[in-house]
């Protein structure tokens, strides 16, 4: 997988590929990676945006999780992510929402934000334990559920029982980080056009944009998985050490030799199908809790 992700995606993740190129191959290759067995696939709507409805049939739902899908803001959609939130709603019991929110360049910050926001309010008033709600994302879609609890902590909105980040993009500057890790699929140069994209004119480093540079008390339980080798490694290192030292809980998991985001590969990498069981059991005991 290590070799079809080097070969398949990352050529195809630069900053000289059109968006619209990106888009149309990322779904075609993950057409190959199966769904979850026994979980219901559901069209719906959430905050005036399209959401796939994953329903595990077999397990008594124990909340509601509330899923941002990566790709740099720019890319990535429900057929990208499927497999991943399928897995995850086997996983943790609960059902799980697939945002299809809007993307850069055509809608940049803070369109998404706004959909993610709209969408998470509007999720919490139509279940009958709205304190049962989870966020979650991975890369970009961390961004976005990292600085969407941010955000509803400042508005003194309720707050989601846990945060779960997959791989998080956190410092869309990238002026802090170092690509010299092994990774088979990100490219320094492409998230770089990606946040210039998301955020064109604004300053990467404020607060508003960079969750690292943010206060972070009185966030909700933090769950952080992150693979060894990719270069987005640190962001998540500190996160947690920042977190930790606001007073918020923080459960930080690496995978050694693993990649970015290297859980959409769960039914068909090992590695990858475990840490959705991890992070599916985690996510099942903080929405139990409420």
């Amino acid at each position: 997988m290590r070799a079809v992700v080097r070969t398949l995606v990352r050529p195809v993740l630069g900053p000289r590929v059109p968006v619209g190129v990106q888009r149309r191959w990322l779904d075609a290759v993950s057409a190959t990676t199966p769904p979850a067995a026994g979980v219901d696939r559901r069209a719906g709507e959430l905050g005036g945006r399209p959401v796939e409805v994953m329903v595990p049939e077999a397990t008594p739902s124990t909340g509601a999780v509330l899923y941002l899908h990566g790709g740099g803001f720019t890319t990535g959609s429900a057929a990208t992510h499927r497999t991943l939130a399928t897995h995850l709603a086997a996983s943790s019991g609960a059902t799980v929402h697939l945002l299809d929110y809007r993307l850069a360049p055509e809608h940049p910050f803070p369109a998404a934000l706004d959909d993610v926001l709209a969408a998470y309010r509007e999720l919490r008033g139509r279940t009958d334990r709205p304190e049962r709600t989870v966020l979650a994302g991975d890369s970009a879609g961390g961004w976005l559920a990292l600085t969407a609890a941010l955000r509803l902590r400042d508005e003194g909105s309720p707050l989601p029982a846990a945060v779960a980040l997959i791989s998080p993009l956190l410092e869309l500057s990238g002026d802090d980080r170092r690509p010299d890790r092994v990774d088979p699929m990100l490219q320094p140069a492409w998230l770089a056009r990606c946040a210039a994209d998301f955020a064109p004119g604004r300053d990467l480093r404020s607060p508003e944009l960079s969750p690292l540079a943010a206060d972070l008390t009185g966030l909700p339980p933090l769950v952080v998985q992150v693979g060894g080798d990719e270069i987005l490694l640190e962001e998540s290192v500190r996160l947690a050490g920042l977190a930790r030292a606001a007073g918020v809980p923080v459960d930080l998991r690496r995978f050694d030799r693993m990649w970015h985001v290297f859980q959409v590969s769960a039914g068909s990498v090992r590695e990858s199908t475990a840490a959705v069981i991890a992070l599916g059991e985690t996510l099942a005991a903080h929405l139990s809790a409420h």
